[in-house]
Parts: C-alpha cells; sequence; structure tokens
C-alpha cells in the first residue's frame, strides 16, 4: 500500500518539486474531507511508485493553502514537477481523481 505523505509548511516546496504530485488541503472537522480519505488512499495504493500522494492541513499550514489559493476544502492540487496543472475543490469520487491523475502520466 502507497504511503501518502503528510506535508506541511516546511516540506512541500521540496516534496512537491519533482515527478508527479497530488495535494489534499483539507482539515480534520471538515466532512466532505473525511468522506474524500478513504477515496484518497485507495487511489493513492493504485499509482504507488508512480504518482506521490500528499495530504496538508490547512489550519496547521495556513501560509501553504494561501499561497495555492485554497479557499474552499478538500481541494486537490495535481502538479509536475512543482507546476500546477489541474485542481478540483471538493469531494471527488475515485473515478474522476483517476482520470485527473492519468492526464498526468
Amino acid at each position: 500500500m502507497s504511503e501518502i505523505k503528510i506535508l506541511n509548511n516546511d516540506t512541500y516546496a521540496d516534496s512537491v518539486a519533482s515527478g508527479v504530485v497530488v495535494v489534499d488541503f483539507y482539515a480534520d472537522w471538515c466532512g466532505p474531507c473525511k468522506m474524500m480519505a478513504p477515496v484518497f488512499a485507495e487511489v493513492a495504493s493504485e499509482y504507488d511508485g508512480k504518482v506521490t500522494f500528499a495530504k496538508i492541513n490547512i489550519d496547521e499550514n495556513r501560509d501553504i493553502a494561501m499561497a495555492n489559493q485554497v479557499m474552499s476544502i478538500p481541494t486537490l492540487i495535481f502538479l509536475n514537477d512543482g507546476e500546477v496543472k489541474d485542481r478540483v475543490t471538493g469531494a471527488v469520487d475515485k473515478g474522476t481523481l483517476k482520470s485527473r491523475v492519468d492526464a498526468l502520466l
């Protein structure tokens, strides 16, 4: 099973600098974020070794959330070599998440 990295203000830039990375901006109190978590984990395991999946808690890391213009959660940001290629706000189903990841590969 793939490991989902937990990022913070200090580790974010280095973690997204290379390769395909999907970052889930979330908060512990957010209902849709809780619904998204198992879907995110399942897709992460399917792309193990190909794509890095990471989460960042917006309550603990406001600077990164603001820098990425995260206004609502959950927000998923899809990066390739540090450049934002796609983003989606709100909980999405497995098929939608996989199709957005596949578009980066």
